[in-house]
């Protein structure tokens, strides 16, 4: 259902992440600005505090004049939208198979003990939350994690506690 002008959720996205958005659509010919809908949800979750609501999808399906179930299927597909709050630091564990080959699973067991959550979970007092997630595209350095925008690679359980002790 087509949102009315007065309900508009445009307005949802601050001024500066509107103007980020645009520099991603001039990327691409004017008919295809939809192109730009991965940006545009990475752009609107920085803008949240690392999360993106329904409201935010369809504030960026307004402002890219497609689907609001075009812009939730992006959402919800790729692993690195949330679509709930998440922790201060988002730990995203690679488990695909470079990163399995190598160790994952020790290391992803070894954050869950240490944090004291399951993977899809923040810890108590907002700090950390955990992701299993695909293929990060670091498969030379496996096993590897993200920590907020950070990769960290060749890990060991000591390497993550001494990566995790470094954060506030």
């Amino acid at each position: 259902m087509p949102l009315s002008p007065s309900a508009s959720k445009v307005g949802l996205l601050s001024e500066s992440s509107r103007a980020e958005i645009d520099r991603w659509t001039a990327k691409y010919p004017p008919d295809r600005k939809q192109a730009a809908v991965l940006a545009a949800l990475r752009v609107a979750q920085e803008q949240n505090g690392g999360w993106i609501s329904v409201e935010l999808i369809e504030a960026v399906a307004e402002y890219l004049e497609m689907p609001p179930v075009a812009v939730e299927e992006a959402a919800t597909f790729y692993t690195m939208f949330d679509l709930k709050p998440v922790g201060r630091h988002k730990v995203c564990v690679c488990t695909n198979i470079a990163c399995l080959l190598n160790g994952s699973e020790r290391i992803m067991s070894h954050l869950q003990q240490r944090l004291g959550v399951k993977p899809g979970e923040t810890t108590v007092g907002g700090k950390f939350t955990l992701k299993e997630v695909e293929c990060l595209g670091a498969c030379g350095g496996a096993p590897m994690m993200m920590v907020d925008t950070t990769y960290h690679e060749n890990l060991t359980p000591e390497k993550v506690d001494e990566i995790l002790n470094q954060l506030e």
